[in-house]
């Protein structure tokens, strides 16, 4: 018999037990049948797994006049199958749109749906379906991400819900943007596992890659512009232009159906001769009289000196990120890094379930230290969980070069769950640099990127394409260079405002109205005033009251209104909400009629229908992955870290070291004795 070497032992019994962690970590993903526990979608039934899926379709109707966009979304529920169901559909839209109205329409029956509170809403509904009648229930989960509950839809029903919002649109650069998002991209929830405050819709179940909704997806924007439109695209979709005249315009999807779902849905437009839409809205309700004055900026300004700025850019590199992300992310970063001038410093931080640092200290803008960068970021495939919590606390940590402004630039597509935790770091670090927060990929979580631009002072930016990095890097690189307005105040000159949101003004950065919401009292006289400074000196531009026209027709303004305030109560700052906060929140929901964190929709027919009280069947609606994004964002993690049970492993083979030895001595001339 031969003699092993020891190493060749070592290694042998360092693969059994390898093999053996293996599978038990196999088998922590993976149940008794050997199906997967990662959110995959399966149904049983009376005959086994089914497709039959309960929304068929979903339809969206806007219509934008001006600056405020008017939306409707109708889902309709379909049961073909043999007993009665309950459907579950989580989905998604933008941070900012205020929900005011829900309907159930079931036959010939029309329910319109009561907004309460979230616990009395839900109880409503729990007993709703235990009595057999249909109801609906619509809830927030995040700012931007929303759950519907329909229960009792009998075999054969049909059940259409309808909600309506209302949502702001704020022109960048000139440029105006209407975003649908479609899907609801997967979030890393590590460590959140029997948590308390674990929430179920973040383990909803996806479809495989590559594999369309079974549901069908249409939407249809009419534009009235007030002035001539001109450059209107989709670069998410293809889309027909039926102009009805100049100022008008009606757009829709080349073609429905179910794979246009699964990436948001972007339409942009300019207005001829570069105008913006600016001036003063008035709504004189019954009991309160609301404004919107929307101010234009100055141009930017030309500035032959500007001091130098170090920069950190915080770049994820986990497994959602794998694949057409991370591809988008390296042209993105290239182009970021490569714009940087000779008196910048810079340093790149990758991070998914550990973190790795380019440089131990900034680096100056070289162009030796840019291609290092370049280099550093290219050399990342992608893959593990996305740990974003220690990595911006590792960037807080980081010494800032004297003398110098920082600015962080976050780069991921928001697939976590921790965005109130990482709200909390950002703000309470805002004398460490401001924070510039940018979307990689087709349907990237919104509320953490609009949240960490604005928490840090910054802006937020979204990128679907490789084509598009240049350009949106092109314009971060003059946002952080030259402001167009500093010491920003609103005046109010004889006219009774108050409630006025925001209170206070940052610095101007991107090229888009100034928006100012509030209420008013008395006559309708005075002006409101914008002052501050730029790189040419004191700025200052008034708005005469007496130039708008009070009208009923603008009643959406209490609706945007109402949802600022619950923005600035609670969106970003949920780990120190105060009852107090929390009663305003509900309080604002009732009076205006709004969806919150506190207040949901519920809708309850007032016919038993299913009086045999069969036991509900409860089928959660299946996501598409977004387009882009890999099934590994739905696995495990692949930590870039050592794991307990890794380090269990080495302490093992450790122990059999001595045994190993032990061994070998007794291996004489190719014999064991």
């Amino acid at each position: 018999m031969k003699v092993f070497p020891i190493l060749r032992i070592i290694a042998w019994m360092i693969g059994i037990f390898a093999s053996i962690f293996h599978r038990q970590a196999f088998a922590d993903y993976f149940d008794g049948r050997g199906r997967s526990e990662a959110p995959r979608f399966e149904v049983y039934g009376e005959g086994g797994a089914t497709d039959d899926l309960p929304l068929k379709s979903t339809k969206v109707d806007a219509t934008i006049a001006g600056v405020i966009a008017q939306v409707t979304v109708t889902q309709i529920y379909r049961n073909q199958g043999k007993g009665p169901i309950e459907a579950v559909y989580v989905f998604p839209a933008s941070t900012s749109v205020a929900v005011h109205g829900l309907t159930m329409t079931l036959g010939d029956r029309e329910i319109v749906a009561k907004v309460k509170e979230k616990s009395d809403a839900r109880a409503e509904y729990v007993l709703a379906k235990q009595v057999g009648k249909s109801a609906s229930l619509l809830a927030q989960r995040r700012p931007n991400v929303f759950q519907m509950n329909v229960a009792n839809i009998l075999p054969g029903d049909e059940i259409k819900v309808t909600l309506s919002y209302t949502e702001m649109l704020m022109p960048t650069e000139r440029m105006y943007e209407f975003v649908v998002p479609t899907v609801v991209g997967p979030r890393y929830a590590r460590g959140k596992v029997g948590d308390a405050r674990s929430e179920s819709w973040t383990k909803n179940p996806y479809l495989n890659e590559g594999e369309d909704s079974q549901s069908d997806f249409d939407i249809k924007v009419r534009i009235e512009g007030g002035m001539p439109i001109r450059d209107i695209s989709s670069i998410s979709h293809d889309v027909r232009v039926d102009f009805e005249s100049a100022t008008s315009a009606r757009v829709g999807l080349s073609r429905a159906g179910a794979s246009n779902s699964n990436r948001d849905f972007i339409l942009k437009y300019r207005l001829a001769g570069e105008a913006l839409q600016t001036g003063l809205l008035l709504h004189e309700g019954d009991g309160e009289k609301f404004f919107l004055a929307l101010l234009e900026p100055p141009y930017r300004p030309k500035q032959e000196e500007i001091p130098g700025r170090d920069f950190v850019f915080v770049v994820d590199v986990s497994g959602s990120m794998m694949g057409f992300p991370i591809e988008v992310t390296k042209s993105l970063i290239k182009n970021l890094v490569g714009n940087l001038r000779s008196t910048d410093t810079f340093n790149i931080l990758t991070f998914a379930g550990g973190s790795d640092l380019l440089s131990a200290v900034p680096l100056p803008a070289t162009d030796e230290n840019i291609d290092r960068g370049v280099r550093f970021v290219e050399a990342v495939n992608g893959g593990g969980g996305t740990n974003l919590l220690p990595a911006l606390k590792k960037t807080y940590e980081m010494a800032l070069p004297e003398g110098r402004s920082r600015s962080i630039v976050i780069v991921t597509d928001g697939f976590v769950d921790v965005e109130t935790e990482a709200f909390d770091i950002v703000s309470k670090n805002l004398d460490k640099g401001n924070v510039f927060a940018f979307g990689i990929g087709s349907s990237v979580n919104r509320y953490l990127i609009e949240g960490l631009a604005h928490i840090g002072l910054g802006e937020p930016f979204v990128v679907t394409t490789k084509e598009e990095s240049a350009k949106v890097s092109s314009r971060f690189q003059s946002y952080v260079t030259s402001p167009l307005l500093t010491q920003a105040k609103i005046h109010f000159d004889g006219f009774d405002a108050y409630d006025v949101i925001p209170q206070s003004i940052p610095d101007v950065l991107s090229n888009r109205p100034i928006a100012v919401f509030g209420k008013w009292r008395g006559k309708r006289q005075g002006a409101i005033r914008l002052t501050g400074s730029t790189g040419k000196g004191r700025y200052e531009k008034w708005l005469p009251v007496t130039d708008a026209h009070p009208l009923k027709s603008n009643e959406a303004i209490k609706y945007l209104w109402a949802r600022r305030r619950m923005r600035d109560l609670g969106d970003y700052d949920k780990l120190y909400a105060t009852d107090a906060r929390k009663k305003e929140i509900i309080d604002l929901g009732l009076s205006y009629n709004l969806l919150s964190d506190f207040t949901s929709f519920i809708a309850v027919d007032r016919i038993a229908r299913n009086q045999a009280s069969e036991v509900l069947q409860t089928i959660t609606q299946p996501l598409p992955l977004p387009e882009g994004v890999s099934e590994a964002s739905l696995g495990g993690e692949i930590s870039t870290s050592p794991e307990p049970e890794t380090w269990a492993l080495l302490l093992v083979a450790m122990t059999l070291v001595p045994v190993t030895l032990g061994m070998r001595s007794r291996f004489i001339g190719g014999e064991l004795r």
